[in-house]
């Protein structure tokens, strides 16, 4: 039996009832969810006719949103989260692999399928969820310098050389120099006649802690840093083989490689003093 939704009452009702004014008028073009089973995660085109007002409606809220805008031309790239027009509704998923003729294979993580769709079958994702900002102050780059970059920490350097551009190196801060520069010794890095560690001054923007371990398994479509060329890398599991061996596909390079699980952590962005892990559906 189908339990009848309460009506609540106060600012949270006050506030959908003011959402439904001012976006859900009859006449206007929406779009349509439901979760009935086989049909979850799916959006619908359809038309508001009339409203209900009472304490049981035919669609929520929740289940209704304005028609998404018109894209130009869009471009799509392995790992991008995008709608594929299917059965007569949008289903959410990841393109999976680039094809020819403008042809892309979708993966579909709820059905654990992957099909192949043209490219005027395809939108880019969005969501209307809105992004809530944290409350907490953010670290200036003093206060964070103050706290984690003494002489002594162990902390990861980025470079903006051709090649190394999206990588990250393990190293140890061995000295400060002024206000925002630090000199620190790469762990694995030599000199080129391989006698000793590298060592070089950095800029405090090129900085930042070890992150925390992640210890987890990797799943497809996975964003992570693999340990390669004595840096990590940041890609995307493109496939999950036997032994807890995983394919990795890098954007920048456009290549494939195949790595161990040791080899690999979750990425982490290293954002306003904090760590951030990738949105993940």
């Amino acid at each position: 039996m189908t339990r009848k939704p309460k009506p609540k009452s106060g600012s949270s009702s006050a506030s959908a009832t003011a959402t439904a004014s001012a976006f859900f008028k009859p006449g206007t073009k929406v779009e349509v969810s439901s979760e009935d089973d086989g049909f979850r995660g799916s959006w619908y085109s359809g038309t508001i006719i009339r409203r209900i007002a009472s304490d049981r409606e035919p669609l929520g809220l929740r289940h209704l949103r304005p028609l998404l805008p018109t894209e130009t031309a869009p471009e799509f790239k392995f790992g991008d989260e995008v709608d594929a027009y299917h059965n007569d509704g949008w289903w959410e998923g990841h393109i999976t692999e680039e094809l020819e003729n403008e042809n892309f294979a979708v993966y579909f993580r709820a059905s654990k399928e992957q099909l192949v769709f043209p490219k005027d079958k395809l939108r880019l994702h969005l969501s209307l969820t809105p992004i809530v900002k944290s409350v907490e102050t953010v670290k200036s780059v003093e206060t964070v310098k103050e706290e984690e970059y003494r002489v002594g920490t162990a902390v990861e350097v980025s470079s903006d050389e051709d090649g190394f551009s999206g990588a990250w190196f393990a190293a140890t801060i061995v000295e400060a120099k002024g206000k925002d520069k630090f000199v620190v010794e790469y762990q694995s890095l030599l000199v080129d006649d391989d006698s000793h560690l590298l060592r070089e001054e950095i800029d405090v923007m090129h900085l930042r802690p070890q992150p925390p371990d992640t210890a987890a398994q990797f799943s497809l479509l996975d964003e992570v840093d693999a340990l390669y060329n004595d840096g990590w890398w940041v890609g995307v599991v493109s496939k999950v083989l036997a032994d807890s061996r995983y394919i990795v596909y890098f954007r920048s390079s456009k290549e494939e490689l195949e790595f161990q699980h040791s080899q690999l952590r979750l990425h982490q962005d290293w954002i306003g003093g904090k760590w951030v892990m990738p949105c993940k559906v």
